[in-house]
């Protein structure tokens, strides 16, 4: 069956663009991109110029089709683009690079959409996060991402603290005139973990430089960072499982047998968290008996 043309009449299309290599804007992408009646983008001069990069220039009589949208002026800008899509305009929203609606205001757009009824249709594309997750060697069955930490340094800190048992691997977004502190307070706080920072993704001299927060930290303090930085941090170390002794085993099944339990739910219980057999708990059941 063939797809429906694009871009469709009252749709809100999130658009990935190129983080780096223009090449890397998919042939769908382009098409919507030419087509929609309204782009929404952060910085209408950085995205004028991409289009232009990427031979989507504006028509004369298209003049206004590309606006402003940021966190300074969304407040505003959303009913106005939601009232475009009630129209039967199609609107696309851009990032600076990468997919949008990450660390930046059009989740409040694709939310505001959804709760107006309003179809959203994700036009993938390239993003910092997984580029730099994939390439990082780092484990990525499971990952967290965290964005931007707060830019105050108590504040930093503090959530690091709340990461500290994270086990799961950690993407971070940093500015590179913070990068450093950033690096000093993961040294401090996390301990010398497995680390890449992953700079120019995509482009002629991209880098990730690692392996650890340390090794991160000597290079950077010697030839600054430049350009923004995504992080890929090893997340701490799985808990060790706790041992358990005959007294603690006592105690437990003691304490459970105190809430009602019959002693056979009890052992059942405290065999499935300590890993001992129902048969040596039992027994320990018995001795207390």
């Amino acid at each position: 069956m063939p797809l429906p043309p694009e871009p469709a009449a009252g749709v809100l299309y999130l658009v990935g663009t190129p983080i780096g290599n223009l090449g890397d804007l998919s042939p769908r992408a382009r098409q919507v991109l030419a087509g929609v009646d309204r782009i929404a983008c952060e910085d209408t001069r950085h995205s004028g110029l991409l289009l232009h990069q990427l031979g989507l220039r504006q028509r004369e009589r298209e003049a206004a089709r590309l606006v402003s949208f940021h966190q300074h002026n969304q407040s505003s800008r959303i009913p106005e683009l939601l009232a475009a899509l009630a129209a039967g305009e199609a609107v696309a929203l851009i990032s600076d690079a990468g997919l949008p609606g990450i660390s930046d205001p059009g989740e409040e757009l694709v939310a505001a959409a959804r709760a107006a009824g309003r179809p959203v249709v994700c036009v993938p594309g390239p993003s910092a996060v997984t580029t730099a997750l994939v390439s990082s060697g780092l484990p990525t069955g499971r990952f967290c991402f965290e964005g931007f930490l707060p830019a105050k340094a108590s504040q930093r800190r503090a959530r690091l603290e709340q990461l500290a048992a994270e086990e799961r691997t950690l993407v971070l977004f940093e500015a590179p005139h913070r990068l450093l502190e950033l690096l000093e307070d993961l040294l401090e706080v996390l301990g010398d973990r497995p680390l890449r920072v992953a700079r120019e993704l995509t482009k002629r001299h991209e880098e990730q430089v690692g392996p650890t927060v340390q090794a991160a930290l000597d290079r950077f303090r010697g030839q600054p960072p430049q350009g923004e930085c995504t992080l890929v941090l090893g997340g701490a170390p799985a808990a060790p499982p706790p041992v358990w002794d005959d007294d603690q085993l006592r105690s437990e099944l003691r304490q459970l047998l105190a809430t009602g339990l019959s002693s056979k739910d009890a052992t059942r219980e405290l065999a499935r968290r300590s890993g001992h057999s129902r048969r040596a708990l039992y027994a320990l059941l018995h001795q207390q008996t």
